[in-house]
């Protein structure tokens, strides 16, 4: 699969996120505030429900279709990153990661 769209590239660090203390949550990493901005800028028309836009993401040797949201709270878009590319890729809580997405 080769990846379609404007490529961005980004470097996050990996945290656990949820949105109250009776749900498991997530691992995610934030993309940088201003690559957020303009990727809204330009794209914001892709968004469906609750700010979710479908990519293409790839870290390390793992290229996978998934989406990003747009959270208001840190006003910035959120990568979950499935358990599955996690393992593959050896990633872990508050490791910096190198990320490439395409709109």
């Amino acid at each position: 699969m080769a990846p379609i769209g404007l490529k961005y590239e980004f470097s996050a660090a990996v945290y656990h996120y949820s949105s109250s203390p009776e749900m498991t949550g997530w691992t995610m990493v934030s993309l940088p505030k201003d690559l957020a901005e303009a990727i809204r800028n330009d794209f914001k028309d892709r968004e469906e429900g609750w700010g979710r836009m479908k990519i293409t993401a790839e870290i390390g040797n793992s290229l996978w279709q998934t989406a990003i949201w747009f959270d208001t709270k840190q006003d910035t878009y959120l990568l979950p990153l499935k358990a599955a590319i996690r393992k593959k890729e050896k990633i872990i809580e508050n490791q910096i990661i190198n990320v490439a997405i395409w709109i």
